[in-house]
């Protein structure tokens, strides 16, 4: 490895982004465990990943807030804790730190000021980055997870596979159990319709269209969200001539897992979700909505079925893919 296990006691990740962004970064951070065992693992990223790191405390030791900065739409820039902030990074004197949250050129210059001993990640041609060996230029092509796992190969770090992970709680079943949703196993869809930005959103009627086609195969099709897209949920639900299992607003990350791992098939165009089906290897149909498929669908094509609604607005091609799926299920 470029930098000794011996000189690495203390490590900070900086990836200021959403549970798909986050999942996608697991088998490098799972390399990046295996390869420095015994240092600790920090995670700088936004609030709501604080149960994350918690969830995977196998790789991860500590959590801190980061207050946004500019040039990064995912929050609002705090200005008045930023300098707290900073104070506080330079406190913890890490050994190493990496900028995995893109290209660089809006974060690498403010990696310099945590004052870590050594910084790593990736650079992007005309913006800055430092000349000291450990950064990456930006493989922009490829899936997200591949070009992380190639950051840590550019560090000298052991590539431990591609595969995803979500690991469940006793608690997130027995929070499943307690909404008593009369399903069984491999016997329902989840219908996710929900995604973060309305240019992301596939129409409402043609998850109903497929909720609808699932229920008449002998399925329970499960309408899954979180609170802020029940006008989402609500519409789909509307749409449709069968009864859905609304669980809208109803569920943790948690328990939205362990529905996940159980169906026969999920239906999404949120990549937020469609990880947890690859990391669960529960088949899904995702609908692509930003042109990047190649970049967030599930590696497994043949188990995931992403299609880029971009190149094809074609609701058949969905469709047929869905009852590609379901004829494997049965």
């Amino acid at each position: 490895m470029k930098l000794p296990v011996q000189e690495i006691k203390k490590i900070g990740i900086f990836r200021a982004l959403q549970l798909g962004d986050l999942l996608c970064t697991i088998p490098a951070i799972r390399a990046l465990r295996r390869a420095y065992p015994h240092a600790e693992i920090i995670l700088l990223g936004l609030p709501w990943a604080k149960g994350f790191t918690k969830r995977f405390d196998h790789y991860f030791d500590r959590f801190f807030h980061f207050p946004g900065y500019p040039g990064l739409p995912e929050q609002d820039f705090d200005v008045k804790i930023f300098p707290a902030f900073i104070d506080r990074m330079q406190a913890e004197q890490f050994d190493l730190l990496l900028q995995m949250q893109g290209s660089g050129s809006v974060v690498n210059p403010m990696m310099e000021l945590f004052g870590a001993r050594h910084v790593a990640g990736f650079k992007t041609d005309g913006h800055y980055a430092p000349d000291n060996g450990l950064f990456l230029d930006y493989p922009n092509y490829g899936s997200e997870i591949d070009r992380h796992i190639a950051l840590m190969e550019h560090l000298g770090i052991a590539n431990l596979g591609n595969e995803l992970e979500f690991p469940l709680s006793e608690a997130d079943l027995v929070e499943l159990g307690q909404l008593n949703l009369l399903i069984e196993p491999q016997r329902y869809v989840c219908i996710h319709p929900g995604s973060r930005g309305s240019w992301r959103q596939w129409p409402v009627n043609y998850f109903a269209a497929l909720a609808d086609f699932c229920i008449d195969q002998s399925y329970h099709a499960v309408i899954t969200g979180t609170n802020d897209e029940t006008d989402i949920t609500n519409a789909v639900i509307s749409q449709m001539k069968n009864t859905a299992i609304d669980t809208t607003g109803k569920t943790s990350l948690g328990a939205v897992g362990a529905l996940i791992r159980d169906a026969a098939l999920l239906i999404s165009n949120c990549t937020g979700v469609s990880h947890l089906a690859a990391a669960f290897k529960t088949p899904s149909v995702v609908i692509s909505m930003d042109g990047e498929p190649h970049r967030w669908g599930p590696l497994d094509t043949y188990r995931h079925r992403t299609i880029d609604w971009l190149k094809a607005p074609d609701f058949h091609v969905v469709y047929r893919e869905t009852v590609d799926l379901i004829q494997q299920v049965a």
